[in-house]
Order: structure tokens, then sequence, then C-alpha cells
């Protein structure tokens, strides 16, 4: 077994436990006890949080939460935790400016992703702009947030970035959809020199019927991370029940220069609904990640998930335990390993 190493900065406060009695010893991956973390009704005004981001701010953590308003309105809050486990929010969403600093609010957002790219903190989110598409923000103290402009036209959802330039551009994946929850899903790679025009889309992956789990539609998850192997990505995976969709968490690794090639793809989940929180809720079966926290050091990473739109899970586990299952159960498909330009 290779000595898989992250490449990134040391967290040696990462939220960690131990894989437990109860964990399967067979699988990468293994859930917080105490699951889940965040509960129904976090703050006044607000019935659930879910599908969040959180990253490490100074000696302590800082996240950008889903929040659906008991209006049934998604909107961001902002919440804050010594521990990245246990969080206080801000009792008001997140107010966005323009570039002027006049007030310029998202009609909805929902599902946002948090990454630093250099000395900036961005954030993604699905959002209307005359359809459903991505939002973006920048910030450097969590006090200003100001809108920059949108990467994509509608219709498109679960847009994450890269921790870091590639060749000097920026890196983003998104997945295209349609108006409504989408049938169908790929996930594709895109680039800009300056945040403003994207551009040279390349193809990543595609749902596979080979794979039950992941046969309607895959999306991205948390930012990738920087491996020794490449960049070691936590994506979703959808399949159809008589019971309705289910939504599991897989595992990826991309080339380093060149991220829209697929170097390993397991054929396995990580991650599916099997506790209560994740099987009941909101929107049952869902396990979708948004977020990990990481230590270069160690190698441990703590997995950020909504469960069942209803709540946020904690799992864990560490670079060189989940790359070594990534590569044991891989398979690549003709797709998988083309630069994703046709």
């Amino acid at each position: 077994m290779s000595n898989v190493k992250i490449i990134g900065p040391n967290v040696p406060n990462v939220p960690w436990q131990e894989r437990g009695a109860n964990a399967k010893s067979w699988m990468p991956v293994w859930r917080y006890d105490e699951n889940p973390i965040i509960g129904r009704n976090p703050l006044e005004g607000v019935a659930r949080i879910f599908n969040s981001a959180v990253i490490p701010y100074g000696d302590a953590f800082i996240g950008v939460f889903r929040a659906e308003q008991i209006n049934g309105v998604p909107h961001i809050y902002l919440g804050h935790s010594k521990d990245a486990i246990h969080w206080e929010f801000e009792t008001e969403k997140i107010r966005f400016v323009d570039e002027d600093g006049k007030p310029f609010m998202p009609i909805y957002a929902y599902d946002p992703r948090l990454v630093k790219v250099e000395d900036t903190y961005y954030m993604m989110w699905c959002q209307d702009c005359y359809g459903a598409s991505i939002g973006m923000a920048k910030t450097t103290d969590f006090k200003t947030f100001t809108r920059i402009e949108n990467p994509f036209l509608p219709f498109n959802r679960n847009a994450v970035l890269f921790p870091r330039k590639i060749d000097g551009k920026f890196m983003m994946l998104s997945r295209p959809s349609d108006s409504g929850h989408t049938p169908f899903g790929d996930i594709y790679l895109s680039e800009s020199p300056d945040m403003v025009y994207w551009g040279k889309h390349r193809h990543v992956m595609g749902k596979t019927g080979d794979y039950w789990w992941e046969n309607v539609k895959i999306g991205g998850g948390a930012a990738p991370i920087e491996t020794t192997e490449g960049w070691l990505l936590f994506y979703h995976g959808v399949t159809g029940t008589c019971n309705g969709l289910v939504y599991s968490i897989g595992g990826a690794i991309l080339d380093m220069d060149q991220p829209s090639v697929v170097k390993y793809r397991c054929t396995n989940f990580l991650l599916t609904p099997e506790e209560w929180y994740e099987e009941r809720g909101f929107v049952p079966n869902v396990t979708f990640p948004c977020a990990t926290i990481h230590d270069a050091r160690s190698g441990k990473i703590a997995i950020y998930y909504g469960a069942a739109d209803s709540c946020v899970g904690l799992a864990f586990t560490t670079a060189q335990e989940v790359v070594a299952y990534i590569k044991e159960h891989s398979a690549v498909s003709e797709s998988d390993t083309e630069t994703g330009l046709r």
C-alpha cells in the first residue's frame, strides 16, 4: 500500500472520532456516534439545516448553512464553532451586496459550498437566475459578502471550486441540469482566469448503469482534496427505487494536472442511508456531502453531509484508507479517462 499524503495545511484540531465497535470494518468511512450534529429547529425561524459547508478559520471553524426557513424558502446562514461539531448560528441570513456595496440578495439560496483559494473565501450555491443556476460570492472576513458574476447559464447545480489554481486558472466542477429535479446529470469541469469568464468546459464523469447506486445522476460534493495520488473527490450518486430517489456518497480520484481525467472511480458507495436520521426526514434516504475538514499531517478527514434534507451528519476516514479503498474497487470507463473534450 502506497503512503498517501494530503497536500495542504495542517489542521491539528480537525474533528475526529476513532472507528467504533459498531462501524463496519470493511468500509473506509464511519459515522460519528453522536450524529446528527445539527438537528431540527436549530434557531428561531429555521425549521431545518442541512447540505452545508464548513471550513477552518483561525483557531476555530466557520460555516455557511442551508437553512430552510419556516416559510419554506431556503437561505444561507453563517455559523461559528470551536470544535466543528457544536455550532452557534447567526440569527439573520447572510446579507449579500454587489460590487458597489449595495444590497443584492438572491431570491433563494441553497446547498452552499465554501472554498478558500489563496487569501479569499468563495461561496457557491444554487439559486434562481430565470431558472436553477449557480450563484457566487466572496469574502475575506466573513462580515462582507460580495456577489460576483454567476459563472454559468441555467440550468446548473452542485458547483464547487478546487482549493488552488491549476496552471494559473481557477477550476470548478458543476452539474448541468434542467429546471426540475433532473433525471440525469454528469459532472463537468470549467476554468476561469478571473472568476468572471468561464470556459473550456470538460466532461469529467457521468452516471453509470453498471453501479446501481448511481445510475440516475451524480453531482459534485465537497471541494476536492489534493493528495499525492491526485484530487480526492467525494460526490453524490443517485439511484431510483419504487419508493423514490436514494442519495449515496461516492469517491473518485482525478488527475492532479488535468482533473477532467478520472484516474480511479470506486464502484461501491462509501456511505449510503442506513441510520434513522438519513432514512427518515423531509426528503427520505439522503446522504449528501458538501464539505470536508482535513489535516495534512495526520491524514484525518471529517466529512460533513446533509441527512434526509433535515439535519447534518458527520463521518470520518483517512486519506490512506479511503484512497486505498477507491483504488482497490476502481473501474473507469473510456469516457472517464478521456480529457472530456469532443
